[in-house]
């Protein structure tokens, strides 16, 4: 099953112990309607984590996602295991607004949030 979701506006940061994306989908008045967030964390005491944050559900670990490939603007995540929380589904797939600004973001940071697990497409 795959889940498919569309957003305006990619953003790319990095704090203390954590490298992110934000996808989110925006109103003209720059209110958040809808977000997914992709978080690369390395802990003292961890194993390095991706997690997935949508709309303030939090889902994740350092086995969730099996392959990330990119082709354009789209972006499919194949997960190791069905997510409950988005009804079973076995990959996501995000397609964002080609502006300078998400591409840049984008190309920043999809190698520093997915590492190894980026494992094709095309630019």
């Amino acid at each position: 099953m795959t889940e498919t979701r569309q957003y305006d506006t990619v953003a790319f940061d990095v704090r203390d112990n954590a490298t992110m994306l934000f996808f989110a989908k925006t109103s003209e008045e720059g209110d958040i309607s809808d977000y997914l967030l992709l978080m690369r964390t390395i802990e003292e005491d961890f194993d390095e984590s991706i997690y997935i944050e949508i709309n303030d559900q939090q889902f994740g670990g350092h086995d969730l996602i099996r392959e990330a490939t990119m082709t354009g603007n789209v972006l499919t995540l194949r997960l190791h295991e069905p997510a409950e929380t988005l009804d079973g589904a076995t990959e996501i797939v995000l397609t964002y607004a080609e502006t300078a600004d998400n591409l840049e973001s984008i190309e920043v940071g999809a190698f520093r949030v997915f590492g190894d697990t980026l494992v094709g497409g095309n630019a």
